[in-house]
């Protein structure tokens, strides 16, 4: 057995390799951006949890272009020169931006206190005469990194922008740089008749809300690291009253097995604290005396494990589990108004998952149960709740602002799109809790579900996998791992470690009928997808509420996520003519 899984991995890891083992980036946009000064080599940013930023403006308007691409990067406080001192106080990265006539001297000797408060300042010059010498400035001396941009455009300060952040590289002068993250460009750089596309994309997605298939979505697609194609469809509800905006958060459901527990898994077994072969029983004491102790991991992330598909938990509750306020024995809160009773996971839901019957293993059987015990090995074995340890591990540093679990805790409910209104179990409708009733049940964090994030959020993580583990400058797992996870591992399924994959049978056109078989990705109950494919470099995301306000197939039977990925390699197919 493990002779065939070293087969699969050496030849998965040549087909990558043949690939490359690099970013696949093609940059065609002309940047003018001149990178004058690169104290300590700060440009372009790289992990982003290490930087506090501020960018400061004579009058944040006249910058706004330059301000909105920089806060798809990172988290990104915009003020103007009142009140400098204390906006800045918390920020150990501050990014002035003006032209010479806007950085009075009397500004700068605010932000030279900045300097010898060892701040890292970025001095970004727009508009400067064609000046590509470092500014001789006797108030702010050589500390700064200096940036120029010959033009006040709103395409030259989105240049400016992405040049900072490593999503354009600057090809000009003497410090030139690298293109490292996601590039906000246009799909017609590629030879793509975008428009084409776009109107394709439309009548499919109008045709989805007609026919109440879902009452919003967003699609997103990414080619060679340039956003092709971004734009948000309908709205929250058929209502109408709020249109859906693409930096709304959605509600992943099983996105959350690839894109928040499978990283973790990943990191743990490159690094040797777990090993896919040992068994539950190693890693897990109450499993030592089931029926599950000697099921290796690998068999558990390929749904090979023989586990019961799905156990209804919220079915079961008793008289009392559940209530509309919280007191000292109900803080477990599943949705507005719902209350479940302390350490119901810890004290039910647990231990009938470890004591649940088992079939043979080998067979591919979907069980959410898999990812429920990935979590609990992880947690284990980090000594760290996990949705704490993937923001330290990769949300935070590679720059997914929103992604994780229990958002109302960190956003407006406004902002976050609800999905069900629940008849039988939380009986209300749900706006930022975690559809999957199992998942609420266990706090709002579970291994296969409770992940909510923007579609931008997972277009950086699909972006690093293709990176084969690097983002932004920085090596976040080693190629292998990556080829690993993500390449076919089992000799009764499709799948890889975790992840999903296109179907090998062509009639099953799976996950579309123009996908190939180097393509790895998931779905999610609630209408959602990611599928990232190596071999066009490209990222494909859909989201939507499709349960909403109840729980409908018409997503599926209309074949929705399916035929607009069609679309787009239609596009793709027809450049290349």
């Amino acid at each position: 057995m493990k002779i065939f899984y070293l087969r699969l991995l050496f030849c998965a890891t040549s087909f990558f390799l043949a690939i490359g083992s690099q970013a696949q980036y093609r940059q065609t946009i002309a940047n003018e951006t001149v990178l004058l000064r690169n104290v300590n080599n700060l440009l372009p940013f790289k992990r982003l949890d290490q930087h506090k930023i501020a960018i400061v403006t004579s009058m944040p308007e006249k910058y706004k272009a330059f301000i909105e691409v920089a806060q798809r990067y990172a988290e990104v406080r915009s003020y103007d020169f009142n009140r400098y001192d204390e906006n800045t106080k918390y920020c150990n990265t501050i990014i002035v931006a003006g032209t010479s006539q806007d950085l009075r001297s009397d500004l700068l000797l605010m932000v030279k206190q900045s300097l010898i408060n060892k701040k890292q300042v970025v001095l970004v010059r727009f508009d400067d005469g064609g000046n590509r010498q470092p500014w001789n400035n006797r108030v702010l001396g050589e500390g700064a990194v200096e940036v120029a941009v010959p033009s006040m455009q709103t395409q030259a300060q989105v240049n400016a922008a992405m040049s900072l952040f490593g999503g354009l590289a600057i090809t000009q002068g003497s410090n030139k740089t690298e293109q490292t993250r996601i590039q906000y460009a246009g799909g017609a750089n590629f030879g793509l008749d975008v428009s084409r596309m776009e109107k394709k994309i439309d009548a499919i997605a109008a045709e989805a809300i007609r026919e109440r298939a879902a009452p919003g979505m967003v699609v997103m697609a990414i080619k060679s690291g340039q956003v092709i194609f971004e734009k948000a469809y309908g709205h929250h509800t058929y209502a109408g009253n709020v249109p859906t905006r693409v930096s709304d958060i959605f509600d992943l459901a099983s996105v959350s097995k690839i894109a928040g527990t499978t990283p973790v898994v990943m990191h743990l077994q490159e690094t040797g604290v777990i090993h896919l072969d040992s068994t539950m029983g190693r890693y897990l004491w109450q499993a030592k005396e089931t029926n599950k102790k000697d099921i290796p991991l690998r068999r558990v992330l390929l749904h090979e494990a023989g586990f019961t598909p799905y156990i209804p938990f919220y079915r079961y509750l008793k008289k009392g589990d559940l209530q509309r306020q919280p007191d000292v024995d109900h803080q477990v809160k599943v949705a507005d108004s719902a209350y479940l009773r302390n350490n119901y996971y810890r004290d039910v839901m647990w231990p009938e998952m470890l004591a649940s019957p088992v079939k043979p293993v080998g067979n591919y059987v979907y069980s959410d149960i898999s990812m429920y015990v990935m979590k609990e090995i992880a947690e284990h074995e980090t000594a760290e709740p996990m949705e704490e340890y993937v923001q330290k591990l990769l949300y935070r540093p590679i720059g997914m602002k929103t992604a994780g679990y229990n958002p109302r805790t960190r956003f407006p409910r406004e902002r976050i799109v609800p999905t069900e209104h629940d008849t039988s179990f939380r009986k209300v409708l749900l706006q930022g809790y975690v559809h999957d009733q199992g998942a609420a049940m266990a706090g709002g964090v579970a291994g296969h579900a409770g992940l909510f994030a923007t579609a931008n959020d997972l277009a950086i993580f699909g972006q690093l996998l293709l990176n084969r583990g690097e983002y932004g400058g920085v090596r976040y797992f080693k190629p292998e791992t990556v080829d690993l996870f993500t390449s076919k591992q089992s000799r009764t399924s499709r799948r890889g470690l975790g992840f999903d994959r296109a179907d090998p049978d062509p009639k099953k056109e799976y996950p579309s009928k123009l996908a190939n078989e180097a393509v790895y990705g998931h779905t999610g109950y609630t209408g959602t997808c990611i599928w990232v494919d190596p071999k066009h470099q490209l990222i494909y995301i859909f989201l939507s509420n499709r349960v909403h306000p109840q729980v409908t197939t018409k997503l599926l039977d209309l074949n929705i996520r399916s035929r607009i990925q069609d679309a787009i390699y239609e596009t793709i197919n027809e450049a290349k003519r």
